[in-house]
């Protein structure tokens, strides 16, 4: 059984991402795979404030106390991390991108979470028009490459394809896969 952690970045609870999220879990948990699934949105957390605490005296622990501290004690634990996320003007939202830079504390090789599990990555990216992802890809994939994580898959749906069951199963067998 492998842990997975899923970041929903959508402030939408009934939106095309959330769907995209459910699909893929149903697939994941039907192969024996816990899925955790963290709403963004619903939590606090601040920007990172760019003042190398947790490269310093923090030894990969931020300074800031927010909610962040459950998205870092998920991803210890967890196989594979999948972020997903509406797409707003190329890039995710602002509050899946606070979460993003505060995963600058894990890039420290000496931090206690070093020793993380997590391996694989996935994105998950819906939007209203086709060919807008590439600003979002190069922000997800460089969060991966810094902790070290092989990209498994981007996923995306724009437009007629976003709630199509076509999606939804290509999402759902992607869960099965893992």
């Amino acid at each position: 059984m492998k842990k997975i952690l899923v970041l929903n970045g959508s402030p939408r609870p009934k939106g095309n991402t959330k769907a995209m999220i459910t699909a893929f879990a149903k697939g994941a948990e039907s192969q024996g795979h816990q899925v955790d699934i963290v709403d963004v949105c619903k939590l606090t957390i601040h920007g990172c404030i760019a003042c190398e605490h947790c490269h310093t005296k923090g030894n990969g622990v931020c300074v800031q106390k927010d909610d962040m501290q459950k998205i870092s004690t998920l991803f210890g634990d967890a196989d594979m991390l999948v972020v997903a996320a509406p797409i707003y003007f190329s890039g995710i939202p602002g509050q899946l991108k606070c979460v993003v830079d505060r995963f600058y504390a894990a890039f420290n090789p000496q931090a206690p979470n070093s020793s993380r599990k997590a391996k694989k990555f996935a994105a998950i990216l819906s939007s209203g028009l086709p060919n807008v992802y590439d600003g979002a890809k190069a922000v997800l994939n460089s969060l991966a490459a810094c902790l070290g994580l092989e990209v498994v898959s981007v996923l995306t749906a724009n437009g007629e394809e976003n709630g199509s069951e076509a999606k939804m199963a290509e999402l759902q067998n992607f869960g099965k896969s893992l």
